[in-house]
């Protein structure tokens, strides 16, 4: 079906219109007017549709006058920050060629640097009528003006004073992962007016907080512009995580209390006063305009087949390797541009250090599958600005190949699952754990000890926000997803947990306590390992979502932070703290050079040994025992810290992990003449204070324990 001879609405009030340039793209304001610049290669006409203060009546519509590079545009002399716009493009309405204009319906502006108003949904906001016996081929003429957000004109003047990126070094991050609302929604300290905002994150206790527990880093989960589900709605829920965005430059609008997009950049600016990054997780992978039965809200109705990759025998279709019905095509140098454009936005005009990538596989997938030279990773590297941000990828997505851990090139950090899975499984007691484990300690170098890469590249966790809490993950073996309405089928089987003995909740003194030591053994791990960790809010005072492991639907207090600890999560709390002060204290755990193990004669020193239970060294025969649950490790502060040919300096740590059930007595290796071992960390103990040990002592390692020593000179 081929739709050309749609009648344009009457114009209004003929503006005074000039060509302007093609360039930047969007709604730039130069002082004087506004530049109003848009891509589409396919396009016919484009209408700019100008609104009142409200956004609810469109005053004014106005064909951009020039076509430049595939970019139409055009400078409105009498236009000023805070007009509200939107757009209406035209061309041909052929699904099977993948052309869905329409110019029925007003569009978002792909480059908006501010929404107003939601999503209301209608069936006017669809390319087709629904219901029609030709499905998404059919063409719907109705409006949509009434039913989609419109776009805003902003000044982007703003005052940042001093405030510079805080680019923490690699070797001092530690990554903190939260939601903006969920954060906040239930603080005593936040006043209930700006709850779930920016305005609220930047409460001085909020900030205060996070500075003291001794994270480097905030990671908020998505904060660009994004559509609530229908589904959910009318469910009474909503799209509570964000993953679903339609505007890449601008803010959630419920995430700013006050309407400003000012609001975000005060949280920044107070977050890096207090010495915190702030790292947002960016959805560059797909839209929210969904399948061929999507509504059409921006990109599609703007120029469907140069942003989405679509089947190539049948581009009526999306390819979806994303799993939400349409994929990006990272491959158009247009789309490869805004997503670049988005970036360096937030990083120099909104201050961010750095980006966490959803399903970051998708961007750097050509046709024929993930290729690590795809131009997106290549401008990335190499672009002067985000080389210096902090580029973290989600490295899989559920397209042909797409699992790439360790496979993102040099420059980049990858989330690590296989740290998570591993270290699950070595605390549940899982048989055959221990050489895995062992790597996962030591920065995972059989994945990323390439290239020149350094162990940072592992960001470590063992929960994220998409999962069990930690909390969840000692005290369920199943799932428990009832209140997401969806028959508990939603969510991950695959949770490596274990309840301990009781299913949720429970009074048994002997069951919790056993919880909060296997807690405190996550977090030991975490932290003590090589690589950058990531914690997620809440877990440090044993956070739960009841079960709930897939709580992306849940702006509730099951998705909330609950700031009522009880004595038991104040006393995690405080633990582990004193583990990330560790962590800060001794380089040796936080090297930028993997441990491999070797013999260096040159300094005759082994960077890492790894240690029986009798202080021997591991054989191969104890390596491959499946039924070997203890280990040590130790570190040798005196092995080469950096590529110059020196011995370093750093204290030497022993590290050692029992995940049986029983105590294992462990012999403490040998130390030069007039040392000790100082026991700093005991997860049985965790009250416990420094306490030395005479080497070829036997310490007794509880079940289900880690235990850290630092090696120290006789007192005098």
């Amino acid at each position: 079906m081929r739709k050309n001879d749609v009648q344009a609405p009457q114009i209004l009030n003929p503006s005074r219109i000039r060509e302007g340039l093609p360039f930047p793209l969007g709604a730039t304001w130069d002082g004087l007017g506004v530049n109003f610049a848009i891509f589409s290669a396919n396009a016919t006409k484009v209408e700019l549709c100008l609104f009142d203060d409200d956004g609810e009546r469109e005053i004014e519509r106005i064909e951009l006058p020039e076509f430049t590079d595939e970019i139409w545009h055009g400078y409105l002399p009498d236009a000023h920050p805070g007009q509200i716009y939107g757009y209406r493009v035209y061309g041909p309405y052929e699904p099977d060629a993948g052309h869905r204009f329409n110019p029925n319906k007003l569009l978002i502006d792909p480059y908006a640097k501010q929404l107003v108003g939601g999503l209301k949904w209608s069936e006017a906001l669809f390319g087709y009528t629904i219901g029609h016996k030709d499905g998404d081929l059919s063409f719907d003429e109705r409006d949509s003006a009434p039913f989609v957000p419109k776009s805003k004109v902003i000044d982007p003047a703003f005052t940042w004073g001093r405030d510079q990126p805080v680019q923490v070094p690699w070797d001092r991050t530690l990554i903190y992962e939260t939601h903006v609302r969920g954060f906040t929604m239930r603080h005593p300290a936040v006043a209930e007016s700006v709850r779930g905002t920016f305005a609220g994150m930047k409460t001085p206790e909020v900030i205060d907080y996070i500075r003291k527990l001794g994270v480097s880093s905030v990671e908020f989960l998505p904060i660009h512009a994004f559509v609530q589900d229908q589904h959910l709605l009318e469910k009474g829920m909503k799209n509570y995580w964000g993953y679903n965005t339609i505007a890449f430059f601008a803010p959630h609008p419920d995430y700013l209390a006050s309407g400003k997009i000012s609001e975000f950049k005060e949280a920044v600016a107070h977050l890096h006063n207090a010495g915190l990054e702030v790292i947002l997780d960016v959805v560059y992978n797909h839209t929210a305009e969904g399948n061929e039965l999507g509504p059409t809200l921006s990109m599609r109705g703007i120029d469907n087949a140069s942003y989405y990759r679509l089947m190539p025998d049948n581009k009526r279709y999306y390819i979806n390797d994303t799993g939400t019905g349409n994929t990006l095509d990272m491959s158009h140098p247009c789309v490869l541009q805004m997503v670049t454009d988005s970036l360096r936005y937030w990083a120099q005009e909104m201050h961010v250090d750095g980006f966490r990538f959803d399903l970051a596989t998708v961007l750097g997938r050509e046709h024929y599958g993930f290729d690590e030279r795809h131009g997106f990773l290549v401008a990335c590297r190499q672009d002067p600005v985000l080389a210096k941000t902090k580029l973290i990828a989600e490295p899989w997505d559920i397209g042909p190949g797409g699992y790439q851990v360790g496979g993102f090139p040099p420059g980049w950090a990858e989330w690590n699952d296989q740290f998570r899975d591993t270290v699950r499984s070595f605390w549940k007691g899982d048989e055959g754990q221990l050489a895995d484990f062992a790597a996962r300690l030591t920065g995972s170098g059989d994945l990323y000890n390439q290239r020149g890469r350094r162990p940072f590249s592992s960001v470590n966790f063992v929960t994220a926000h998409d999962g069990f809490t930690l909390n969840d993950l000692v005290s369920y073996n199943h799932k428990h997803n009832e209140d997401n309405d969806e028959g508990n089928r939603d969510g991950s089987d695959n949770n490596l947990s274990w309840n301990h003995g009781v299913e949720g909740p429970t009074d048994d003194p002997a069951i919790i306590a056993l919880r909060f030591q296997q807690m405190r053994n996550f977090f030991a791990t975490l932290l003590f390992s090589q690589g950058t960790p990531m914690m997620v809010a809440g877990d440090e005072f044993a956070r739960t979502q009841h079960g709930n492991n897939n709580a992306y639907c849940q702006d509730s207090e099951i998705g909330w932070v609950n700031w009522d600890w009880g004595q038991e999560g104040k006393q995690l709390a405080q633990f582990v703290r004193k583990l990330i002060r560790v962590r800060e204290r001794y380089p040796v755990l936080r090297r930028s050079r993997f441990f491999v193990g070797a013999y260096n004669e040159e300094l005759g020193v082994k960077d890492v040994t790894w240690l029986m239970p009798d202080a021997e060294e591991m054989t191969v025969e104890q390596w491959e025992n499946p039924h070997n649950r203890c280990l040590g490790m130790l570190l040798d502060g005196r092995a080469q810290p950096t590529g110059i040919r020196r011995a370093g300096s750093d204290a030497t740590l022993l590290i050692i992990v029992n995940a049986h059930h029983d105590q294992v007595g462990f012999v403490l290796p040998d130390s030069p003449q007039g040392m000790h071992w100082n026991r700093l960390i005991d997860t049985a103990q965790p009250d416990a204070r420094p306490e030395q040990f005479e080497f070829d002592s036997e310490y007794e390692v509880s079940g289900r324990s880690l235990v850290l020593f630092e090696l120290i000179k006789d007192e005098d």
